[in-house]
């Protein structure tokens, strides 16, 4: 890797800016050292065009591997770049001279060259002045030499003497390779003491981290973003070497590919790559310097796969343990191989490996892994995933198809579900796999992977198999079963799902156990236009098959989706079936169904308004998740408390939790939509209207066949206000038709606590009040007998704006004041605070202008509390249209702190919304709005609103006692 740098500098802010500071306080001499690949060139490189622009001189000369030294010539190489920079000829000392016959192209703004002294060593001495006095002639001044670890001795001789003492106003910088210095921790070959006066130090440079990764990746290959899943692989395969990842990225680009999958196909491929040519030659130059014992140790490495002992190494090169030991030294001491932890030799990354790998003959390789499965399968304890690999690559199938069965139910008994679905998966990519033992890999494959989070490979795997025309039909059926589930829950593609579990049935009549199974999918009310009779007719049919079997595992099963129906149709009788899931003492394959089941309640008792009750599921979902190793029922809490911290009003960092469930679940987008609806309400709630609707369609409304209904239909409630907000009421109606037809074809009621106030709202602004009376009707019928406190706040809330459109104010009062102490019990913060500012609106209407004042009052400061600007704004809005003072929260605040409106106005600037826009959503006049904008740009000290950038946490500085805006 001899001289070559990544293309970008990435994750090296805090580098550069100790370098650029170093060179720039001089004299100094500064170290940077890391290994090949890692960036030091490019790092010094950006340096020095900043420095170069600062009006300083650098020069930079390299040291170069494998040539016959010419003594001093990095230095001289740097020299030779002072033309136009030298001071005149006489302002030069004469000492300088002596560099004339070094440097013909500057012997003409030399001074002359002195007599020859006659003596090598006071000639070599004179050479030296004259080096440090042009460098002090020419400060301030960088002298750069790169890759030091390749220097011959009298360059290091010559850089020693420069460095003490410094000359004034010059800054050496040196780079290398730690582990290749001649003499190790010796950069210049002795122990050298800097000099009085002298800064400087040593900036080692580390692989990348995973953010730094995911950043380069996404430089390199122009996107705006690249998946944490594709990032986290690139590490892996890279070790963090930007070189290496560059590399990669680049035989990634030109590596054609059959699947068409994006990210998900890319990330398998970073598996499959060929090694990138540049890194081959690297290696093969490697190994060509090795002696045969340390090349015979390489060769083990790289057939050992990971990291291993040096007595492991022994074995699987069978030579003896001194020439192995010579070897392995040889082989560290030339960078081939490096030491990890506890001991363990290895490559640094694994194109380095697989490079290595390649240059084995077959017969070898084949000998090396039958060596290898002869010493693993002695260790205590049995490492089956390593024997499984070392047999398949032996050729000794019969041993592949029993270690790697044994290595899966062992990942999976431990809870490592990935890990089972990894090896399995692979055994049956593999067309060399035995047809005997097939069908049932294929089932615990396919069974494995509803439990686990990804699922393009796993999906691209079971369709190429089911493909198989001589596959056991009753084999095909529950594999295509399982392929259902995972379609519908982990791809969130639920109408292709479902299609599958229907096509699954028609293989499985005479299989009880996996139809009983596919019913109880089926019956499960969140997805497809099938009414709620229908899913119920599903859900009998599998309770009557399943005791039938008397499988107590497929009762769970069928249990789970029981409850789950129940619970989340509002079904009085749900807790109660609650009770009986597998507890405690259930083996462990029943207490995943148990964790499951929890999963379920908890998102399902958060739309009922249940709120302590999903807390309670949420807690007891993750403990058993963890205690059984199934990280899927676990990711469903954590997005279902998403959801229900921000109905709890616990919205501080909720954003920012949100945006990171969207990005980590980027493979899996059914998991996500509770981000993605909690992100959507939370921009509505302050203004940020395209955001919003971003958000909102991204829940599943661009495909609602496929989306998880009861989301869907609070998703179309925050669309419809949003709609309304914006004036835009025909499309609001739109939204309230496609949203209601849905609503009614499913006949859940109970889904609709939102949407229905909403509605109601959108037909009473449209003048249809008899289709809003209808409609509440049907909804207080479809919620009768329901257990869901959202529910019935949704009645009362419909009701008040039936009753406040009729005319009726006191009763809309009443009905409002009634809806608000239920949502105060449940709780549920921004539900009171606008139920609040309804009521204020009857209290207008009443005359009761102070109890109006004072509520919508205390509405507006609920807003804030929350971070709603938008509807605290809209409360102040009414509080002056109706004369009452409108006070903000003031308290200490220090010097240029932002006051809260000026916060509010801020963080739309930095949104970058137009004055006219801010005003829009803060109710304001534009004349308003550019004297705050004016303010913002002060206090923060800059002179452009396209330098406003605020962390969310400083847009509510100011808060306290309230005073007169």
């Amino acid at each position: 890797m001899t001289g070559a740098s990544p293309a970008l500098l990435v994750g090296r802010d805090a580098e550069l800016r100790g370098l650029l500071l170093a060179v720039t306080r001089p004299p100094a001499v500064v170290l940077v050292e890391g290994e090949a690949g890692i960036g030091k060139s490019r790092l010094v490189s950006t340096a020095v065009n900043r420095l170069r622009r600062s009006r300083r001189t650098v020069l930079t000369g390299r040291c170069r591997q494998g040539r016959t030294p010419f003594p001093y010539g990095p230095v001289l190489d740097a020299l030779r770049q002072a033309a136009g920079a030298l001071p005149a000829r006489e302002r030069l000392s004469p000492v300088i001279g002596a560099l004339s016959g070094h440097l013909p192209e500057l012997a003409g703004d030399l001074p002359i060259a002195p007599p020859a002294l006659g003596d090598p060593r006071a000639e070599r001495h004179r050479l030296f002045r004259a080096a440090h006095a042009l460098l002090s002639a020419l400060a301030p001044a960088v002298l750069v030499v790169e890759d030091l670890h390749w220097a011959d001795e009298g360059t290091r001789d010559l850089l020693r003497f420069l460095s003490d003492p410094m000359p004034t106003g010059l800054a050496l910088v040196l780079t290398y390779r730690r582990h290749e210095l001649p003499v190790a921790g010796l950069p210049l070959g002795h122990a050298q003491r800097r000099s009085p006066g002298t800064s400087g130090g040593v900036v080692a440079l580390e692989p990348l981290t995973a953010e730094g990764v995911r950043e380069l990746a996404r430089a390199l290959l122009g996107r705006e973003e690249v998946s944490p899943a594709f990032a986290a692989k690139l590490l892996e395969r890279t070790a963090g070497i930007p070189l290496v990842v560059e590399e990669v990225l680049d035989t990634l680009r030109a590596t054609p590919r059959e699947d068409s999958d994006g990210e998900d196909g890319e990330v398998d491929a970073l598996d499959l790559l060929p090694v990138p040519p540049f890194l081959r030659e690297v290696t093969a130059d490697l190994l060509a310097g090795l002696s045969p014992a340390a090349l015979a140790v390489t060769h083990a490495a790289a057939v050992l796969h990971v990291p291993a002992e040096e007595t492991l190494l022994a074995e699987v090169c069978a030579r003896p343990a001194p020439d192995v030991a010579r070897g392995l030294r040889e082989a560290l001491a030339a960078g081939v191989l490096r030491e990890h932890d506890d001991g363990r030799y290895g490559f640094r990354h694994a194109p380095a490996r697989q490079a290595a790998y390649e240059t084995i003959p077959g017969p070898d390789r084949r000998a090396a892994h039958t060596r290898a499965l002869t010493a693993l399968s002695q260790a205590v304890p049995t490492p089956l995933a390593e024997l499984s690999f070392h047999a398949r690559h032996a050729g000794d199938l019969d041993a592949w198809q029993r270690y790697g069965s044994a290595a899966a139910d062992r990942a999976a008994e431990l809870g490592d579900i990935p890990g089972a679905i990894e090896t399995l998966g692979g055994m049956l990519a593999d067309p060399r796999l035995p047809r005997a033992g097939r069908s049932d890999l294929m089932l615990r494959f396919s069974g494995l992977a509803i439990g686990g989070v990804s699922h393009s490979r796993v999906t691209r795997l079971l369709r190429r198999l089911l493909a198989d025309p001589q596959l056991p039909r009753s084999v095909r059926g529950e594999v295509r079963l399982n392929l259902g589930v995972l379609t519908c829950n982990q791809a969130g593609a639920a109408a292709a799902g479902r299609q599958e579990v229907l096509s699954a049935l028609a293989d499985l009549d005479d299989q009880p156990v996996p139809l009983a199974r596919g019913l109880a999918l089926l019956a499960v009310p969140y997805w497809g236009d099938e009414p709620l009779a229908r899913h119920l007719e599903w859900m009998d049919r599998a309770d009557r098959l399943a005791k039938s079997c008397g499988s107590p595992e497929l009762m769970a099963t069928v249990q789970v989706n029981k409850v789950t129906l129940a619970m989340s149709v509002g079904d009085p009788g749900a807790f109660a079936l609650a009770e009986e899931l597998p507890g405690p003492g259930a083996p462990t394959v029943m207490r995943r169904q148990t964790a499951r089941a929890y999963a379920n309640l908890c998102d399902a008792a958060t739309s009922l308004g249940r709120y302590a009750d999903a807390e309670r599921f949420a807690r007891e979902g993750t403990r058993i998740s963890e205690e059984t190793g199934a990280p899927y029922p676990s990711y469903l809490v954590e997005v279902t408390s998403v959801r229900l911290d921000w109905l709890t009003g616990r919205w501080e960092g909720l954003r920012e939790r949100a945006l990171a469930i969207v990005e980590r679940t980027s493979e899996a987008p059914l998991i996500a939509v509770d981000a993605r609806l909690v992100l959507g309400l939370l921009a509505l709630a302050t203004g940020e209207w395209e955001e919003a609707r971003e958000h909102l369609y991204a829940t599943g409304l661009r495909d609602p066949d496929s989306g998880f209904q009861p989301l869907l239909a609070t998703a179309s409630a925050g669309l419809i206000d949003l709609y309304l907000a914006r004036e835009a009421l025909d499309t609001a109606l739109n939204e309230v038709e496609d949203a209601l037809a849905r609503l009614r074809r499913k006949g859940v009621w109970v889904w609709g606590d939102r949407l229905v106030p909403s509605a109601v709202t959108a037909l009473l602004s449209a003048g249809r009040a008899e289709e809003a009376a209808a409609l509440t009707t049907d909804f207080a019928e479809g919620v009768e007998g329901r257990d869901s406190p959202a529910a019935r706040v949704a009645l009362l809330l419909s009701r008040g704006a039936l009753a406040h459109a009729e005319g009726g104010y006191g009763t809309a009062v009443d009905l409002l004041s009634r809806a608000r102490a239920v949502l105060e019990a449940m709780p549920q913060p921004y539900g009171v605070a606008r139920t609040m500012e309804e009521e204020a609106r009857s209290l207008i209407a009443l005359g009761d202008r102070p109890a109006a004042t004072r509520t919508l009052t205390d509405a507006a400061g609920r807003f804030t509390a929350l971070g709603a600007a938008h509807d605290a704004a809209r409360c102040r809005r009414t509080l002056r249209t109706i004369g009452a003072g409108v006070l903000l929260p003031r308290g200490r605040r220090r010097q240029n702190a932002l006051s809260q409106r000026e916060s509010e106005v801020a963080r739309l600037v930095a949104l970058g919304r137009t004055n006219g826009e801010i005003a829009e959503v803060l109710f304001l006049s534009p004349r308003t709005v550019e004297t705050h904008v004016a303010k913002v740009l002060r206090k923060l000290g800059v002179r452009s609103r396209t330098e406003v950038v605020l962390p969310d946490g400083s847009l509510r500085q100011g808060h306290g006692e309230p005073r007169p805006e």
